[in-house]
């Protein structure tokens, strides 16, 4: 990868011209489908089709209950079924679940409920689903419901997938170490224990790939939305030599900045606004040459980094 320079580290990527043409097939996708899909659309804009497609949400939130203050938890039902839509069109290999895929329930059986409902939807995705544990997701359940029910392989945990490696990591720890779980944290209070940061330091000298970290915390900031010792963390992503990017959610807007020469975007909320069309998903396209560029759909932004 090829850092940007110091004054322009930490300033949003500008589209090109060949972007704004692609964003503009892309965008004219969403309202034609019957005229050409976004695979269609994206293969007539991309010189070279990327190594691989990763689909990508966050902040789900769904709920079957009404909407309170900016987050329609029902509407995620039908915004999830447009983006795993969007993601088996454009034949993505991988989708991931960012946190907060659920919001709180009164009781464990509801919040159950409420998982697989949502789960159900993201299951027509024909690829492979990874989930990344937020905050509301263990706000009722404990970690081994949530993990139990989506079948995912651990509360943190990795995977190669091609030419690249994707780390999943679990910052739902309160600083004394006791996992989050059935009402007993903060959410303000966001840590990575030490035995998580060793296993992180030894799954990654133990790859070579280009690697994608993921959790639903972010690492590029202070609290209340970053993890505790977020720079500690970030010191072990640099030193690996192989961290291209990491994705996040839980502040619920679109974000992007550089520090040591590794990408942090955090993707906007799916459960903001009302309808579909004020959904924020993402495709993340991995090229062969290191660069990666960021398809964001209704109102998640377009990244492109070299």
């Amino acid at each position: 990868m090829k850092p940007r320079s110091q004054s322009n580290r930490k300033q949003d990527v500008e589209l090109s011209d060949f972007q704004s043409r692609r964003a503009f097939l892309r965008r004219s996708a969403l309202f034609l489908p019957g005229v050409m899909g976004f695979a269609a659309a994206a293969q007539a804009a991309d010189p070279e089709p990327p190594a691989l497609r990763v689909g990508m949400m966050t902040d789900v939130h769904y709920a079957d209950r009404a909407a309170g203050g900016s987050r329609h938890y029902r509407d995620s039902l039908a915004k999830m079924r447009e983006a795993v839509d969007r993601f088996n069109d454009a034949g993505a290999t991988l989708a991931v679940e960012l946190g907060d895929y659920i919001d709180a329930a009164p009781d464990v059986e509801t919040e159950l409920g409420f998982l697989k409902r949502i789960d159900a939807e993201f299951a027509r995705f024909r690829g492979k689903r990874l989930y990344a544990l937020g905050n509301h997701c263990v706000f009722t359940l404990t970690k081994k419901e949530f993990i139990d029910t989506t079948g995912m392989p651990a509360a943190h945990y990795s995977i190669d997938e091609g030419d690249f490696h994707f780390v999943v990591l679990d910052a739902c720890y309160r600083a004394d170490g006791v996992p989050y779980g059935r009402k007993n944290y903060r959410w303000t209070d966001a840590n990575i224990p030490a035995d998580q940061l060793r296993w992180l330091e030894d799954d990654l000298k133990r790859t070579t790939k280009r690697t994608i970290v993921m959790l639903h915390q972010r690492l590029d900031g202070n609290p209340p939305h970053a993890v505790r010792g977020a720079a500690e963390v970030r010191k072990i992503l640099e030193a690996s030599g192989n961290v291209s990017a990491v994705f996040c959610g839980h502040s619920h807007q679109n974000h992007y900045v550089q520090i040591g020469g590794i990408h942090y975007c955090t993707l906007r909320a799916m459960v903001d606004g009302a309808g579909v069309e004020n959904s924020g998903y993402a495709l993340v396209n991995l090229f062969k040459d290191g660069s990666i560029r960021v398809d964001g759909f209704r109102h998640q932004a377009d990244r492109t980094w070299s």
